[in-house]
């Protein structure tokens, strides 16, 4: 309710620019940006860095709020915001909170769709996914103006699932859109959908036994605490999406608008640098402290061949059919 409030009264002004003939000077522009993290998330980074560049590409005053630590909310919200044009005009968001607007956003990180980080960076640079960020734009109002992520994910339990068989029936909170049911749901999980910041508590009641994530997420949600078995299943590598409102986007000058494109594209590949670069490094400490422990996972080939068909079905489904065997063939 007080979110609400919060929208209602600021959502009008999330861009406060105005060049009023006669006036020496231009008011500034204020764009706002929301992240469910604080200041060392790689996610809080990118937006930080988009920020920055900004202000180098753009020769007039430009100022930049970003709403830390879910206060405006979770990245489902801050995609309704940026697509009605209110309160947020920038943000990292999954794709898989896209999906309510375009059927074919999940598609853009949907398990086992990369082999590596080789494969994830080689589909990033060959822009493959172009026409799923063009229906993105048309059906939801909200751009991809760049490219983070590269944090390989895991599934986090308060059991050790070292293959098939100990996975099977297992209670997983997945994302919302649905791709992310069906796959779980066809190797052989329980999968159910819970926002993302109750899952510590409905581990912790006994409502679901994991969740699944990236060792950023792991360490700042401290998902460790109730599900200390990070099983190594490699399922997916993440893409987030710097976003940014289309209807805030038309409100701007041309030269800031270019601004923002060459600005959102570099603060995308940074927050990839940084979240890949540090996703090992921060498992390692994590075990290290003592706080969690890594499970090899002997099925992952096996897994992805359950996966597979499911995916193949979801890319015909979707018009991404041909966008899928470019990906397999890259």
């Amino acid at each position: 309710m007080q979110r609400r409030s919060f929208i209602r009264a600021s959502g009008a002004v999330a861009v406060s620019s105005v060049s009023n003939v006669g006036r020496a000077q231009a008011q500034a522009i204020t764009l706002n940006g929301a992240s469910q993290f604080n200041d060392d998330h790689p996610y809080t980074m990118a937006m930080q860095r988009f920020a920055e560049l900004i202000k180098k590409y753009y020769d007039q005053p430009v100022n930049f709020v970003i709403h830390k630590n879910s206060a405006l909310g979770l990245e489902k919200q801050y995609v309704e915001y940026m697509a009605a044009g209110k309160a947020v005009d920038f943000a990292v968001a999954s794709p898989a909170h896209m999906s309510t607007f375009s059927k074919a956003a999940p598609f853009i990180d949907a398990p086992f769709l990369f082999r590596d980080l080789a494969h994830w960076k080689k589909v990033i640079d060959q822009d493959l996914f172009k026409t799923i960020a063009d229906d993105i734009a048309k059906r939801a109002g909200v751009m991809l103006i760049g490219y983070g992520g590269g944090g390989v994910r895991n599934i986090f339990a308060n059991k050790a699932v070292s293959n098939l068989g100990e996975m099977k029936g297992l209670k997983v909170r997945v994302q919302g859109a649905p791709i992310w049911s069906k796959t779980f749901a066809a190797a052989g999980m329980a999968p159910t959908v819970i926002a993302y910041n109750e899952i510590y508590n409905a581990i912790q009641n006994g409502v679901i036994q994991a969740g699944e994530n990236e060792a950023a997420g792991v360490e700042q949600m401290k998902f460790f605490e109730v599900a200390p078995n990070l099983n190594m299943t490699q399922h997916a590598i993440t893409i987030r999406p710097l976003c940014f409102s289309f209807k805030t986007f038309q409100r701007l000058p041309k030269g800031l608008q270019d601004a923002v494109v060459r600005a959102g594209k570099e603060a995308g590949l940074y927050g990839g640098e940084i979240e890949s670069g540090s996703d090992g490094q921060r498992l390692e400490a994590l075990e290290k402290a003592g706080r969690l422990k890594r499970i090899p996972f002997a099925d992952r080939s096996g897994m992805k061949k359950l996966v597979d068909p499911v995916m193949a079905a979801y890319a015909k489904e979707i018009d991404a059919f041909a966008v899928y065997e470019k990906i397999n063939a890259t």
